[in-house]
């Protein structure tokens, strides 16, 4: 009844959406997204005329595009937990459970490690993450869902300014879902400010973010009896709280909270070229980045799940403090494009608060270092050619590695364009497969002395056509691969003892990694069809990395303006398909996904129907997920021991507020 009422607000209330600007007869149009463009607004005494193009959002690696109201697939496809498309991942039964990957990009775009437990770091805001804005008056984004059972996932964000060039954004990401299964409950809070700040002549800009983020999630080790109370669709087990799970007193946590500020001086600058891609400046930057993590995992007492416990009452945390400072230098010039030289000094600190001693040696409690680096970027664009490159390198420190990236694109007209890039890179693996301390026997490790350096290497062509589609094909060899596995044997296996005997493990031979993916629209009248596609291949001579080799999603939906023209509809029905593999299991102590062959799982088709409405700058969705669960068998996992969810109707909105 709550969402009937919200539905008929949203449709009566005009007024709500019709909100006058603090500008003399200033309006806000809507347009769909662009690259950015100069615009030359025309002088008016007596008013401003302001489109949704003077809402501008500038991302870390300062593309600027538009604010976009409109409402299409993709943005259908992004309406989620995450606000990205989930192509490639599949998530689990509670919104804000981890996601396996059903594909992946290997790459690293940092030269140094993360704490790890990746898989409570897909709702984690990263630095590459961060948004900054540029509005004419003040906007607010709200998102709104519904979850599972109890709680709801609201986000919002305020963007304002004091002047012209001095904006602030505030945002907050809130969520709880109680799930359908039993100790399945998921919470996160996500705080996030900026400020984009650039002086009247152009000479000096700031841009800085604070975050805070704590995100925590109750673990039950997946059902235990799932053949029994799952698979056999035993009317009894309808209500999901009544399957049997492994323990219902675990919950892991990751907790983080980062200071970031960049900022350029221009110390020569052509005053009489305003389009910073074709001027003539050298400029002095400096960035700097200040991080505290945190990852835990409690337990009220031991479980035979994960082995011998040291201690009966579990308590593992692992703690990360990291600090950046970068000098650099930036030289642009009409005919050489634009050069940037850097230096760097990082310095970290992860630790344990304990030296545990082992019948395999000591487990140290801490890495500490400082890693210098030097790096060099360049971009030129030569008509409709784009060039970059980026070079980054360790000189000193225990974690030396290095990074190569280099790409070029050309725009062989309005609607075609292709590109191809490399990338090469070594780095050490993440922090927990070298060091780990837990309460659990099993889980204590050190492999800063023998595990050697991931190098990995890629090759990667697109073609971007509104006339044949948009095609990437990316190949990526790798050596050193780093993985998490079970030594568990088939027995110990069977009586679900294979998280006990968890451990890191470096591929000693090369793996290579092959992902072409397409996509195409085919539009009749007010119908259409829209396909993705992806075909994988690894090539390996132990099943270290697990992926299907086939994905595809595809959606027919219709699009009509109605009610005249009031109200845009969407409405459609998705059909998504990943063939049978190896998928990757989860732990939960570790918050990672280790590499299985025990059981092939996949190979069942997901139904989703969707009805999406437009009203101003409002978006409306209504979605019934999985719809064909009742009658295509319960064999849908996302992971081994976790089923993929059941049918359910979730409603929200997208929308945004101008003032």
């Amino acid at each position: 009844m709550r969402y009937l009422l919200l539905l008929f607000l949203v449709f009566s209330s005009h007024s709500l959406f019709s909100q006058k600007d603090s500008i003399a007869t200033a309006k806000v149009k809507d347009t769909s997204m662009f690259r950015m463009k100069k615009v030359k607004q025309p002088k008016q005494k007596d008013s401003i005329e302001i489109t949704i193009r003077d809402y501008k959002i500038v991302s870390y690696a300062k593309d600027t595009t538009y604010l976009d109201t409109t409402l299409t697939i993709q943005k259908e496809y992004k309406y989620n937990y995450l606000r990205r498309d989930d192509f490639e991942l599949m998530p689990f039964s509670n919104v804000g459970q981890p996601y396996n990957h059903l594909g992946l990009d290997l790459e690293r775009n940092t030269l140094y490690p993360s704490i790890g437990s990746k898989a409570r770091h897909f709702n984690y805001n990263e630095v590459q993450d961060m948004s900054y804005y540029n509005v004419a008056t003040p906007m607010t984004d709200l998102f709104f869902k519904t979850t599972f059972e109890q709680g709801q996932l609201l986000d919002a964000m305020l963007t304002f300014n004091t002047s012209r060039r001095f904006n602030i954004s505030l945002g907050y990401k809130g969520f709880r879902s109680l799930g359908k299964y039993s100790w399945s409950q998921v919470k996160s809070g996500n705080f996030k400010s900026t400020i984009n700040y650039v002086t009247k002549n152009d000479r000096y800009f700031l841009r800085a973010h604070w975050t805070s983020q704590e995100i925590e999630g109750q673990e039950n080790g997946g059902i235990s009896k799932k053949e029994l109370q799952f698979e056999s669709k035993d009317p009894e087990f309808k209500d999901r709280s009544r399957i049997d799970v492994f323990f219902v007193d675990a919950v892991n946590k990751l907790v983080g909270k980062r200071y970031f500020l960049e900022h350029q001086y221009k110390l020569f600058k052509n005053e009489t070229d305003s389009v910073r891609s074709k001027s003539n400046y050298l400029g002095i930057g400096h960035t700097f980045t200040y991080e505290t993590k945190n990852y835990e995992f409690q337990q009220e007492k031991e479980n035979q799940f994960f082995g011998e416990a040291l201690v009966s009452l579990i308590s593992d945390r692992a703690n990360l403090k990291t600090m950046y400072n970068e000098v650099n230098a930036e030289f642009s010039n009409r005919t050489l494009g634009v050069l940037t030289g850097s230096v760097s000094l990082y310095n970290y600190n992860y630790y344990f608060n304990s030296i545990i001693t082992t019948d395999e040696g000591v487990i140290p409690n801490q890495l500490k270092g400082e890693e210098i680096a030097v790096g060099a970027k360049y971009t030129k664009q030569i008509g409709g050619f784009m060039l970059n490159g980026g070079i980054a390198y360790s000189v000193s420190g225990e974690l030396t590695g290095n990074i190569i990236d280099a790409s070029a694109s050309y725009q062989i007209n309005e609607k075609n364009k292709i590109s191809a890039s490399l990338h090469s890179s070594s780095r050490m693996p993440d922090f927990n497969f070298l060091l780990y301390q837990s309460d659990y026997e099993n889980y204590n490790w050190y492999n800063g002395q023998n595990f050697d350096k991931e190098r990995l290497s890629s090759l990667q062509f697109n073609l971007e056509s509104q006339v044949w589609g948009n095609l990437s094909a990316k190949y990526t060899t790798t050596d050193n691969y780093t993985y998490f596995k079970s030594l568990a044997n088939d027995e110990q296996a069977d009586v679900d003892q294979e998280n006990a005997y968890i451990k890191p493990f470096q591929e000693a031979n090369s793996v290579d990694y092959l992902k072409v993916k397409y996509f195409k629209e085919f539009k009749f009248g007010d119908w259409a069809l829209s396909n993705t596609i992806m075909y994988q291949n690894v090539t390996q001579d132990n099943d270290v990395l697990n992926l299907p080799t086939f994905v595809t999603r595809n959606t027919l939906y219709f699009s009509k303006q109605v009610f005249k023209k009031a109200m845009f509809l969407q409405t459609g029905v998705t059909f998504k398909y990943f063939s049978s593999y190896n998928m990757d299991a989860y732990n939960p102590l570790l918050a990672e996904f280790y590499t299985q062959n025990r059981e092939q799982l996949g190979g069942y088709p997901l139904f989703d129907f969707f009805i999406n409405a437009k009203v101003r700058t409002a978006r409306i969705y209504l979605k019934a997920e999985h719809f064909n669960s009742s009658f295509t068998g319960n064999n849908y996992y996302a992971a081994p021991d976790y089923p993929y969810r059941d049918f359910v109707i979730r409603f929200g909105l997208v929308w945004n507020f101008f003032s």
